[in-house]
């Protein structure tokens, strides 16, 4: 889901864009994992009885819980029976739901939507902008993208933090600037399901963020031209094969081979940047174009139409790589349809090089066309 994309809660994001976006997630949670939207709705409606206490001038310590909120705004009057219920009902079903093992249903989760609502709704009219109208209530619809739920987990926590930063700041109807563009760059950079930053690796004083959908991914070594070599040795060392085995700070990784040294470090740093930005641009397509086949070769694409997948790798139709198609044809691989996706991996053949490889994907755009 993009920035742009229409949420019922959008209206809350004058009063604040943490309380909106975090809302959000919540919504995208509901058929994905409800328990999962269970245990976060806590932190959202408490959030609202900070905003309150606040409201109110009333002592705002941070290590209260939410029943203490609950029972302190109660006993001073400031809640009326039916946002009591409807906060009690939020805290113990969310309780429930971070400790039992049982699985939870999606109607759980649309009460606990529902008595969501009725909270934002009770809270905009009492504290809210006099003409500010609260939209009539709607279930929410199953999202067309879904997220992981480990990395719906990611971004709920990071939304929840930057929440907390601004109610830290104790200002209630102007949110302080650098967590409002914090909040704004988090929904901005996240368009679609993968993308959420999962962890950061650094080198030097750069930072690189690795997406979610590349977390465990392949360090195919071939995709890096300068680190190729590099690449093989660390992984003989059980170094480097994946994504998730890359360390957090690349200065010194080429201490776990011999005859490499800093120069080897920077410049993996660099191929992984255009790695990831590679590996973004495929991600969005395959999610645009769900079931098609595409053949990747370093930042280009080529889609793989019935009629061109069924072309015989031949030298007559393929010239100028006759050890190539020969090697091919011996692995039992006879037309264009059996060729692997990421076309850099034909380079592990004898006496094939990246040209070889570059000079067959350019064959196979021609026949495309």
């Amino acid at each position: 889901m993009s920035k742009n994309t229409p949420y019922f809660y959008t209206f809350l994001e004058p009063i604040s864009k943490e309380l909106a976006y975090l809302v959000r997630e919540l919504e995208n949670s509901i058929y994905l994992s409800p328990r999962t939207m269970l245990t976060h709705a806590r932190t959202f409606i408490e959030a609202i009885l900070q905003k309150v206490m606040r409201a109110e001038k009333m002592n705002d310590d941070s290590y209260m819980t939410l029943k203490e909120r609950i029972d302190l705004l109660n006993e001073r009057g400031y809640l009326i029976p039916e946002i009591i219920d409807a906060l009690h009902y939020i805290r113990q079903s969310g309780n429930r739901a971070a400790h039992d093992v049982r699985k939870f249903r999606y109607s759980e989760a649309l009460l606990s939507w529902e008595a969501i609502y009725t909270i934002v709704k009770w809270y905009i009219e009492v504290y809210g902008p006099v003409d500010m109208i609260v939209p009539e209530y709607q279930d929410p619809e199953p999202a067309r993208n879904e997220y992981d739920m480990t990395e719906l987990e990611v971004r709920l926590k990071s939304l929840e933090e930057l929440l907390a930063a601004s109610l830290g700041q104790g200002q209630e109807e102007v949110m302080h600037e650098e967590t409002l563009a914090a909040a704004d760059h988090f929904i901005q950079e996240i368009e679609v399901p993968g993308f959420t930053s999962i962890r950061t690796i650094t080198y030097k004083e750069q930072k690189l963020d690795i997406p979610y959908f590349l977390r465990d991914a392949f360090l195919l070594p071939q995709r890096f031209a300068k680190s190729e070599r590099f690449l093989i040795k660390l992984g003989a060392e059980q170094q480097a094969r994946i994504m998730s085995e890359l360390p957090n700070n690349l200065e010194g990784l080429h201490k776990h081979v011999k005859r490499y040294n800093e120069k080897n470090d920077e410049n993996l740093f660099e191929e992984l940047k255009t790695y990831i930005e590679e590996e973004k641009v495929r991600r969005k397509l395959a999610l645009e174009r769900p079931g098609e086949l595409f053949f990747f070769y370093r930042a280009d694409h080529i889609v793989v139409t019935e009629e061109l997948a069924r072309i015989p790798l031949t030298t007559d139709e393929f010239t100028g790589s006759p050890s190539l198609i020969r090697q091919l044809n011996e692995a039992q691989i006879e037309t264009i349809g059996q060729l692997p996706r990421e076309l850099v991996i034909l380079a592990k053949y004898e006496n094939v090089g990246i040209g070889t490889v570059e000079s067959l994907f350019e064959q196979l755009r021609g026949k495309q066309r």
